[in-house]
């Protein structure tokens, strides 16, 4: 089957799992055997040209600017895949591209300028409930009302009337939480799949194995990643260990007790190789993440039981598949942690099973090559159906 996998690169600067997902999914598309052309715009290289800002504002805010439809037609594929168009690609070329065409909802930026539905602090649908200027006067894209803008007024109509929601014949979700929240956006049920991110099999003789007894927490150090909060929370006698990088470093490192270290981003192998040594992952964030994130499946993948905060997709899914432990931002951490250091050592093998039937390479090529083979072209290639 051929398979055009069209996606606006966020830039470098800021480390995105988007990214990192997208690269992943055309390379197992085509492990599995299918013809895959990415059709990409990439942030970093588009960004040196002159007025690249009020370029991207006016093709943010019309729809209309760079598009792939060209290239589409010289490669004819036999399934468009869309992951983002913000803010590299216009959205009017959709109407001419006639073939069938899947899209996959990262995130929740249809309906929310900032594409969290967070807000000074807390969980914010003041957008999806129709207030459709409401992010315009917080300013919530980089806390900027000019900023914002264009992406106000390209959403004005709510999500349903999105030029790529109301175009894509399948809209692909990453969460049963995404999911819930797009059909309460007026998203038609029957658009909907929902097919979750995967990540390779870790090789299991590079890894670090063994409790060295201590948690860790993943994630930049952002206001809607939660980590501030959590470490003004968290126990003096709890060693944890802080990965990533951010603008709250600094008041990061202000709050945490002394039993806390902070290790900086290190590189995806890196902390995958390292995952299995931790006692358990803490995540914490604040927002209505729109996909079980991947540090959490790649957790998983390394047999490393998870502490997820209430309202996350994480919590989610560790309450569902029995991954760890739920709690929330009203509770002491202590009793929760006491709780993870007795039990988490017999879940290790279980969070190895559930990744092993949900979030494999395998598991998501078989899902999206359904997909695929529900639009498709009767005669279309298919080697893995």
């Amino acid at each position: 089957m051929k398979v055009a996998v069209v996606h606006s690169f966020y830039a470098s600067g800021q480390p995105s799992g988007e990214n990192e997902a997208v690269l992943d999914q055309v390379r197992a598309l085509r492990a599995a055997g299918h013809e895959v052309r990415l059709f990409a715009a990439r942030t970093d290289e588009l960004s040196r040209a002159p007025l690249y800002a009020l370029r991207a504002a006016a093709r943010v805010a019309s729809g209309r600017g760079r598009h792939p439809l060209s290239g589409l037609r010289t490669y004819a594929p036999d399934i468009v895949h869309v992951h983002n168009l913000f803010p590299n690609y216009g959205r009017t070329w959709l109407r001419g591209w006639d073939g069938p065409l899947v899209a996959t909802l990262h995130n929740y930026r249809p309906m929310c300028a900032a594409a969290t539905l967070y807000r000074e602090g807390r969980e914010c649908t003041r957008c999806v409930d129709g207030e459709r200027w409401a992010g315009l006067r917080h300013g919530c894209y980089r806390s900027s009302r000019t900023a914002t803008l264009p992406l106000a007024w390209a959403g004005r109509r709510g999500a349903v009337s999105d030029p790529l929601l109301a175009r894509a014949d399948r809209l692909v979700v990453l969460s049963a939480l995404a999911g819930r929240i797009y059909r309460s956006a007026g998203v038609p049920t029957e658009r909907l799949r929902l097919i979750p991110n995967f990540v390779s099999t870790p090789p299991a003789d590079e890894a670090e194995c063994g409790d060295n007894g201590r948690w860790v927490a993943v994630a930049r150090l952002t206001a809607e990643k939660g980590v501030l909060e959590l470490l003004r929370r968290w126990p003096e006698a709890e060693p944890l260990d802080i990965v990533g990088d951010g603008e709250l470093m600094a008041a990061c490192r202000a709050a945490a007790p002394a039993s806390v270290r902070f290790l900086g981003s290190l590189d995806r192998s890196r902390l995958r190789r390292r995952l299995p040594s931790w006692r358990g992952l803490v995540f914490s964030s604040r927002v209505y993440e729109g996909a079980v994130p991947l540090v959490c499946i790649e957790s998983l993948a390394a047999g490393l039981p998870v502490i997820a905060f209430e309202g996350s997709s994480a919590a989610e899914s560790v309450r569902e598949l029995g991954t760890g432990l739920v709690t929330t931002w009203n509770e002491p951490l202590a009793p929760v942690l006491r709780e993870g250091t007795a039990v988490f050592p017999g879940l290790r093998d279980h969070c190895r099973r559930s990744y092993a039937d949900h979030f494999t390479e395998q598991r998501w090529s078989h899902r999206m090559t359904a997909l695929y083979a529900e639009l498709a072209p009767e005669d279309a290639a298919c080697t893995v159906c």
